[in-house]
């Protein structure tokens, strides 16, 4: 037997497996060579498209930085102080805010912003978390792309300087992270977040893993941003161990083009067919907290399991479903996978967080899902219709017994942190 480490949590999980019959897809290993230090101040002087950041600001004017919220593996402790040390002697600190683009997630309480960020800038600089249900605290732009209604944060809208900071990896239906979502969903009001996340975006086949141009998300993401203004764009990518390997830095759209081009080279791999069983993980702390955010392993796994084949997904879920939100209503509120697909599929209003059980919906009504959590209980997961298992390599032994002579098995040890492909399949 062969033993994989999966990412789980923050201390990782053993599966056990036949070597003979299972594929590993794990990430590419990308050595850092210099201090991050050094790649991200060569980023900002440096940039893909325009000018430097230095020479894009003048003094005495008021900065605005949009960072990932907490759910996200960001360097936000290297990037932020990277920043500010760039703009040192030319922005006062008390014109700087750092906006934590939440999107429609909870806020980051202080202990988590400490973590985040460092004490240093917690001390130094004001922090925060953009609320998208607080009208107050929103400034209408107009309708812009596709007919998006769009509030964005009234202090990022008023500042002189907007940096959008984020890294980059393939998105679940946006195709890549970073660029333009921390603008919108990020520091958007949740009646945009519900339009840019409605049935019929989230329902066409362009809305997923590593497609950009003609994904109907991406594109309204793409035009709010342009529409609206970033000053200077600022993305990392990322290695299995959470370290920068490469920064990009400049004009918002170049940058993150740029930034997506080695993103799709590090973090996406062809396999060669489909498999019965396909395990996955939902890379560990802090992306596998909730169950809500483990959707997104499950889809990287769907990439490339048989139709009517098992999922297996192991993510600690120390945050529950979570209990804020309305992901866990929306989950239970049809009595199976296919009625909660058909219905959400219907649907002229969008309810919030329909789009990720709309996704979820989709994997359960072609094949099995079964979950390894710490924190969720058998009963808890028969609500939103997974299965549990105690003990994950005998979950999947089973599961390659069940599916008969000649079963393949795929893991993906770190999730969605590597995304398999079938060239020219299409399900």
């Amino acid at each position: 037997m062969r033993t994989v480490r999966l990412a789980y949590g923050e201390t990782g999980l053993d599966l056990h497996v036949d070597p003979a019959v299972t594929t590993v897809v794990a990430p590419k290993h990308h050595r850092v060579t210099e201090p991050p230090r050094e790649v991200l101040r060569r980023a900002l002087r440096s940039p893909v498209a325009g000018q430097p950041l230095r020479d894009r600001v003048r003094r005495g004017q008021t900065v605005a930085i949009s960072a990932c919220d907490g759910t996200r593996p960001q360097p936000r402790h290297l990037m932020i102080p990277a920043i500010l040390e760039e703009l040192d002697g030319l922005v006062d600190l008390a014109d700087v805010v750092v906006l934590v683009a939440t999107g429609t997630h909870r806020g980051n309480s202080e202990a988590e912003l400490r973590e985040m960020f460092g004490d240093e800038v917690v001390d130094t600089v004001r922090i925060v978390n953009h609320d998208a249900r607080d009208r107050g605290s929103l400034t209408w732009m107009g309708e812009l792309g596709a007919g998006v209604p769009v509030w964005l944060n009234s202090e990022w809208v008023a500042a002189d300087v907007r940096i959008t900071t984020g890294f980059v990896e393939p998105h679940f239906f946006a195709g890549f992270s970073g660029g333009p979502k921390l603008v919108a969903p990020g520091l958007a009001a949740l009646e945009t977040v519900l339009v840019l996340h409605d049935a019929y975006r989230i329902g066409h086949p362009r809305a997923t893993w590593g497609v950009i141009e003609g994904n109907p998300v991406h594109d309204d993401v793409r035009a709010i941003a342009a529409a609206t203004g970033v000053t200077f764009g600022f993305d990392v990518v990322l290695n299995q161990n959470k370290e920068v390997v490469a920064a990009f830095g400049g004009d918002l759209r170049a940058m993150h083009a740029a930034a997506v081009r080695t993103a799709r080279e590090v973090a996406m791999q062809p396999v060669p067919q489909h498999f019965d069983v396909v395990v996955t993980t939902n890379s560990g702390f802090p992306l596998d907290q909730n169950l809500y955010q483990s959707v997104k392993g499950m889809s990287a796994a769907y990439q490339v399991v048989k139709p009517g084949g098992t999922i297996v997904c192991a993510a600690e879920c120390r945050d529950g479903f979570p209990d804020h939100g309305s992901y866990r209503e929306v989950l239970a509120s049809a009595d199976s996978p296919a009625a909660l697909f058909a219905e959400i599929s219907a649907r002229e209003v969008t309810v919030p967080d329909q789009w990720q059980v709309q996704i979820q919906a989709r994997i359960q009504s072609d094949c099995r899902v079964v979950m390894h959590t710490s924190h969720l209980s058998d009963a808890d997961l028969a609500t939103a219709h997974l299965e549990q298992t105690s003990d994950i390599s005998l979950a999947v032994a089973e599961a390659l017994a069940a599916a008969g002579p000649g079963a393949r098995l795929c893991v993906l040890p770190e999730g969605p942190q590597t995304i398999p492909y079938i060239d020219g399949a299409r399900r």
